[in-house]
């Protein structure tokens, strides 16, 4: 598992910031990267939209999206991460929205299932030969902490490792 810490060393070589918009996860990403010292000059700032309204105002995600698809699906996270890459001068952004439990799972997404979105500009896209939008969706077991703490660290895992 991989650290905020070699998070940070990964933007920093490359020049490169990122923002976030959490919602499950409820700042909790933030927290781990502003837990490291020095941060600021790689890491611009958490937009934590928890409500639908929240992600509306504030992300730009469609009425359509959150009424179609809901708030833990692809579609939202990928609007929510295109809409904090723009409301920032930030070169990636990353999005969670999930269901942390221990209510709001169904058969069709249970506790647990979280999405992530990532974009990023065209710039770092290219560089990292990446397609600038991406979503991926992750089945966490255990309790609310549990799901929220394995969450926090797949964004961190998953970044460095792109």
């Amino acid at each position: 598992m991989l650290s905020a810490t070699q998070l940070g060393q990964w933007l920093k070589a490359h020049n490169w910031a990122i923002t976030l918009a959490e919602s499950c996860t409820g700042g909790g990403v933030a927290q781990a990267i502003t837990d490291i010292a020095g941060s600021s000059a790689w890491f611009h700032g958490s937009f934590v939209t928890y409500s639908n309204a929240m992600k509306k105002q504030t992300l730009g995600v469609s009425e359509h999206t959150l009424k179609a698809h809901g708030a833990v699906s692809e579609a939202c996270v990928v609007e929510m991460a295109q809409g904090a890459l723009e409301q920032t001068d930030a070169d990636i952004a990353v999005s969670v929205s999930g269901i942390a439990g221990p209510d709001g799972g169904s058969d069709e997404k249970p506790v647990g299932t979280v999405w992530f979105g990532m974009a990023m500009t065209a710039e770092v896209a290219a560089a990292l030969s990446h397609p600038p939008i991406k979503a991926i969706c992750k089945h966490f077991d255990g309790d609310r902490q549990s799901v929220r703490a394995q969450a926090v660290a797949f964004v961190i895992d998953e970044l460095v490792s792109d």
